[in-house]
């Protein structure tokens, strides 16, 4: 079970990460859907014949392209999203709360997804963090990676305001730990094989990379 989740941290027991129990099942078979889309986008970025814009996950993305059905849908059954869009960033989401980030201008952010199919997986992944962040935060942190004080900022924005978010900033939606191809080679290696205690405990060590990540997060947006 989580502890001290009300000052956003995410932190374990002695016996590590939690299952996934205490989620609703509707809360894990959406992520799972949203991963699956995710794993369809990097196999169609790979396949664009063009410079990739995180090099150190070209080999990552063509090993999905290799997946059949059943590995993506193994890949893809982790008790977190295995995208991101900037949930830890406590800047971006007080601004967006704030309406600080304007409807047109340039982003500062460099687009990882150049396929076009990535516009709706942006809207789905948003909206989706957005209902995480206003009816169960600490789900939220869990399986998004958001701190507590992002998921409020979030949170206080209205529908209509993540919609647009997701139209005009398709940009911010990235593949979690872009870095750590090791993380993604030893998941896709997993679930490709069908192995059911390997892909236990890479799920388990993307959590406690998650829980990791949130408290650092925390510390940060305390400072």
């Amino acid at each position: 079970m989580l502890l001290r989740c009300e000052d956003g941290a995410i932190e374990f027991g002695e016996g590590g990460p939690p299952g996934p129990g205490w989620l609703r099942a509707e809360m894990l078979d959406s992520v799972a859907e949203l991963n699956e889309l995710g794993l369809a986008l990097l196999a169609d970025q790979a396949a664009v014949r063009a410079p990739q814009p995180a090099p150190q996950l070209a080999r990552v993305a063509e090993l999905v392209r290799r997946l059949d059905g059943a590995a993506r849908r193994r890949a893809a059954a982790c008790p977190y999203l295995l995208l991101e869009a900037g949930f830890a960033d406590l800047r971006r989401w007080q601004a967006v709360a704030t309406a600080q980030i304007a409807d047109g201008g340039e982003s500062s952010y460099a687009p990882f997804f150049t396929v076009s199919a990535a516009l709706e997986v942006t809207r789905l992944v948003l909206t989706y963090a957005w209902h995480l962040a206003r009816t169960q935060p600490a789900a939220a942190r869990l399986l998004l990676g958001m701190p507590a004080p992002c998921a409020a900022a979030l949170g206080a924005c209205s529908l209509r305001q993540v919609h647009g978010l997701a139209e005009r900033h398709p940009e911010w939606l990235r593949p979690r730990w872009p870095a750590r191809p090791d993380v993604w080679l030893e998941l896709l290696a997993a679930a490709a094989a069908g192995e059911g205690e390997a892909l236990e405990r890479v799920r388990l060590h993307g959590l406690t990379l998650l829980a990791g990540e949130a408290r650092l997060a925390a510390a940060t947006a305390a400072r």
